[in-house]
């Protein structure tokens, strides 16, 4: 949609009517309206009359991770840029973890609802099925809700939602990144339905680089075969059966941080693509220093990311060719409600 002053906005019309759904999306206005990080999304109005249920959005207009990994947008996103969108995704998360009171817990981290803005950066979106943590008890009991594939077994079976759980399912995203490859995807062997299974069994057995998407060119350079192994092991870790042995989201966000550190190099040894959308060649510390959602990060003096010559041609490909018309939310938007599964018996116990 467009308003008066022609910025475009991304519209979330709610399909049910019932009860339960008007109570839904009224949660949903209350968590997202106490929030204010730049990795989430912004709501910027709600319409909730005549039996209507409509949420307003700043518009992202390079549509989501998951599109974009699919093919369905672009031809695919260099690895740097992955690692950015990744970096960011688990900031915003870890902030709605550690940065608010109570914490809030998402319960449906998935690559559809990271959603892309004109320089590529994460936009953490849906809180529709959002809880508020309980700070006297470590886990919260509910029925399980979120995406196949994404659930924490744990949750799943026990019905126990934790901090935790989000790391779960963002592990599975990371994964994704690194695979490109379905969640779910039954033409795969009945052991691979399951993307988190696949991804277990071949780390574990330090296998990865098989299921490393080749878009990406596993060995174009060192730092991109080491940084894609060590998120592959962050990945690893997120994806624990047991919740105590994942680490939280700040330990992840950090981790990420200081991967993508390692591919920057001294501005006088390496000259910086200028390209509108690099948002990944600029630095990220505007003062002297940065706080990572608690994490205190010095200012790394004269010092930006290296953006190769490809990476930069190519999202200048991506700019050109996108779709210049308003995402919309309806549909990827909408969280999709689970039944129990037996998908999540594939993964790894």
């Amino acid at each position: 949609g467009r308003l008066h002053n022609n910025e475009y906005v991304a519209i979330k019309k709610i399909k049910h009517r019932d009860t339960d759904s008007i109570e839904q999306v009224m949660n949903e206005i209350k968590l997202i309206s106490s929030v204010s990080h730049p990795n989430l999304v912004r709501l910027l109005g709600c319409c909730i009359e005549n039996g209507e249920q409509i949420l307003v959005y700043e518009y992202m207009p390079n549509g989501t991770l998951s599109q974009h990994l699919q093919r369905e947008k672009g031809t695919g996103l260099p690895w740097t840029v992955r690692l950015n969108i990744a970096t960011e995704t688990a900031q915003a998360i870890a902030y709605l973890h550690s940065a608010m009171n109570p914490p809030i817990y998402h319960r449906d981290i998935k690559s559809s609802n990271i959603l892309l803005d004109f320089d590529y950066r994460s936009k953490v979106a849906d809180f529709g099925l959002s809880r508020l943590g309980m700070m006297e008890s470590s886990h919260i009991s509910t029925a399980p809700q979120g995406t196949p594939g994404y659930v924490d077994p744990q949750y799943h079976q026990n019905f126990h939602l934790s901090d935790k759980s989000d790391v779960y399912s963002f592990g599975v995203v990371l994964v994704e990144i690194i695979t490109a490859m379905k969640v779910v995807d039954f033409n795969r062997p009945h052991t691979e339905v399951n993307l988190a299974a696949l991804a277990v069994d071949r780390i574990g057995r330090g296998c990865v680089d098989e299921i490393v998407d080749p878009f990406i060119e596993l060995h174009r350079d060192a730092w991109t075969l080491s940084s894609i192994h060590k998120v592959a092991e962050l990945a690893f870790r997120c994806l624990a059966y047991h919740k105590d042995m994942r680490p939280s989201m700040m330990e992840v966000a950090y981790e990420l941080e200081q991967i993508r550190m390692t591919g920057w190099a001294p501005l006088e040894e390496n000259i910086c693509m200028g390209s509108s959308i690099a948002s990944s060649c600029s630095s990220p510390f505007n003062g002297s220093e940065r706080s990572l959602t608690g994490i205190s990060v010095k200012k790394v003096v004269n010092r930006r990311i290296m953006v190769p010559h490809k990476t930069v041609d190519h999202l200048a490909s991506l700019q050109e060719g996108k779709d210049s018309s308003p995402v919309s939310v309806h549909d990827p938007w909408l969280s999709e409600h689970s039944s129990p599964s037996s998908l999540l018996g594939n993964v790894i116990q």
